[in-house]
């Protein structure tokens, strides 16, 4: 069969053009998405936070003072003496709260989570996120009604012949209040933690003749404690930064950083830049928290 002389020219000189690659923005779409959230923290974070490690440099700056940063006055300042008790008041009602919230929660957890029937698991859940739908503030007043001399309390105590308690604006209704605010979020992350637990490894223990114990500390333990980890350090930041409880429960003999802080702005002292320094402290204390909590709590770490 005989080829077209023009068709086997065109043939010979055809040349493939390479197709033009629009430019790729794969990277916008991320971007896109973040940009709401990054623009909220922008403004509602990172600039208050640069604006209060700034009036953290100028001693003794009052509302309507020009700001000029001068130094780290406001920083030593805070280890005086009577600030250092403040601090050291404020590590003892989180460390305690989150010791409490852990000693009370991780059993009702495993009750939960291994013992109770699957059909009221989500009731019992339920049931301790219910206070959560109430405001801190009044919870702080139904236990100041229970605690105060004429409360719920003593009238039960006195009633069974026991003498009463003077709990009210003292450390330990700090410290029951506290723990009953944050007791749910240590009850929550302690029971998901459990609830992915290899039961197996409990029944191979028990074969193997490990007593109850012995199963407790070497299987289940080890298996939650990436659990345990985040629901402590979250409760302990929380508890850090709580001002309802020591500001209703523990009167003026429980100053701790939080109404310090707040007595520097809002109070009669009227010191911003001390103020300030306080709060950029407790800040590098929560980030060292976090800094605690994202690394003994990633759930890698299970595998």
């Amino acid at each position: 069969m005989s080829t077209h002389p023009s068709q086997l020219h065109s043939s010979d000189n055809s040349v493939e053009v390479p197709k033009l690659r629009r430019p790729q923005f794969n990277w916008l779409q991320p971007l896109a998405l973040l940009a709401p959230s990054g623009v909220w923290l922008l403004l509602l974070l990172v600039l208050p936070t640069l604006l209060i490690l700034e009036l953290s440099l100028v001693p003794g700056i009052r509302p309507g003072d020009i700001v000029n940063p001068s130094g780290f006055d406001n920083y030593i300042r805070i280890f005086d003496l009577l600030y250092l008790k403040v601090l050291k008041r404020s590590l003892f009602f989180a460390v305690g709260t989150t010791v409490i919230c852990l000693l009370l929660a991780f059993p009702v957890a495993y009750w939960i989570a291994m013992i109770a029937p699957p059909k009221v698991r989500n009731l019992l859940l339920l049931s301790f996120v219910l206070p959560l739908w109430t405001s801190s503030l009044l919870r702080s007043y139904a236990w100041i009604a229970i605690l105060r001399p004429t409360g719920l309390l003593n009238s039960v105590l006195t009633s069974l012949g026991l003498p009463g308690l003077n709990l009210l604006n003292r450390s330990p209704a700090v410290l029951i209040g506290m723990s009953y605010s944050l007791l749910p979020y240590m009850v929550l992350i302690l029971y998901a933690s459990l609830e992915k637990l290899d039961k197996r490894l409990l029944e191979a223990a028990a074969d193997l003749g490990a007593h109850p114990v012995q199963a407790f500390w070497k299987v289940t333990v080890p298996q939650t404690l990436t659990g345990i980890a985040a629901a402590s350090f979250l409760v302990f930041i929380t508890a850090l930064g709580d001002f309802v409880n020591p500001e209703l429960l523990g009167g003026a003999s429980s100053m701790t950083m939080s109404r310090l802080i707040y007595n520097q702005f809002l109070g009669s002292t009227q010191n911003w830049g001390f103020g300030s320094a306080l709060s950029a402290t407790l800040i590098l204390v929560v980030s060292i928290a976090i800094a605690l909590l994202i690394k003994f709590g990633d759930p890698q770490q299970e595998r």
